[in-house]
């Protein structure tokens, strides 16, 4: 009963609801003093510093995405294959023989390297270019590396210069210019191909340079050209020079057939004509001699074969006997 002597409506099902909810009922009085102090507190701070509602926790099974567990599981087995497959060797092998992955795929796009053009061959051969530069089958244009394939040509002593350039999608173009062989260059058992200027250019390794002239001793290679102008004035003998071989890093001694020719440290151009004459006059290289000395500019020193001495001496005695005397 309120203060009047009344009874309180009953509450009907629309009342007893906002009764529920913290509303008031239909025909109440408002509720007095307004949103509580921490609400209105929290209006007035920043967003990411205001308090959150609790939200409803989710089973982390519905968050996580679906067969991850499977892909997990297949990666690790994945792994682990190809693990075993890389230290077992087979990769290394598959390598070897198709080349890395990379090139196989490059193949099957169509950037396999089918032809390569090389330029500038003189003394050396395509097959030696190729070995020399890394480059079979397996290869790829787009993961050649032409710095790679230069530096590897560098190294080759016959090469003096390079220049490599890919022309897609399978071509390789390689331009080389080779230092020029002058002479060989024997010392200590060995032969090297040397040029002009006395660089060694490559051991001897097959008969390519086997008629380059011939010079033996050392630093005999640092006085090429001294001895090649030695060759040229030798006119008609010069086919007949087999070596040149510098004695005591000061003169140089030419052997010919079997015969050596002793030239003087200085003259020795104009010992070689005088040599040129007296072959053209007498055919003294023809005789049975094995050495012909030409370091005196007056006179012409030569030594016998033994046979040449024998029969030299023998005429000498026949010329001695008294005449009348029986032989």
């Amino acid at each position: 009963m309120d203060g009047g002597g009344r009874f309180p409506e009953p509450l009907t099902a629309a009342g007893y609801a906002g009764a529920e909810a913290g509303m008031p009922a239909p025909g109440a009085a408002p509720a007095r003093g307004g949103p509580s102090r921490e609400s209105r507190f929290a209006r007035v701070l920043p967003r990411f510093l205001r308090p959150r509602r609790p939200s409803v926790a989710v089973p982390i099974e519905r968050r996580m995405p679906r067969h991850l567990g499977m892909g997990l599981a297949f990666g690790f087995f994945g792994l682990v294959a190809v693990a075993g497959f890389v230290s077992g060797g087979g990769y290394a092998e598959v390598s070897a023989r198709y080349g890395t992955p990379a090139d196989m795929a490059a193949r099957a796009l169509g950037f396999g390297l089918d032809k390569v053009t090389i330029t500038g061959l003189v003394q050396l051969r395509s097959a030696e270019i190729l070995k020399a530069a890394g480059i079979d089958q397996r290869n790829s244009l787009p993961f050649l590396s032409v710095v790679d394939v230069r530096d590897r040509l560098s190294t080759v002593p016959l090469i003096g210069a390079v220049s490599v350039r890919k022309i897609y999608p399978r071509e390789l173009l390689v331009t080389l210019t080779e230092r020029e062989p002058s002479a060989l260059w024997q010392r200590n058992g060995e032969i090297a191909v040397i040029a002009a200027d006395g660089t060694v250019i490559d051991q001897m390794r097959d008969g390519r340079f086997a008629d380059l002239p011939l010079v033996v001793g050392d630093e005999a290679n640092l006085r090429t050209k001294e001895y090649l102008a030695l060759l040229e004035a030798a006119g008609p003998l010069k086919e007949r020079i087999r070596a040149g071989t510098l004695v005591s890093g000061r003169r140089w001694t030419l052997k010919l057939d079997g015969i050596d020719v002793r030239l003087p440290e200085a003259g020795a151009r104009d010992a070689v004509a005088r040599l040129v004459k007296l072959e053209a006059e007498s055919s003294l290289l023809e005789k049975d001699i094995i050495a012909v000395d030409l370091r005196l500019p007056d006179r012409v020193v030569v030594r016998l074969t033994e046979e040449g001495a024998a029969a030299r001496l023998e005429a000498q005695k026949k010329q001695k006997k008294p005449k009348g005397t029986e032989t």
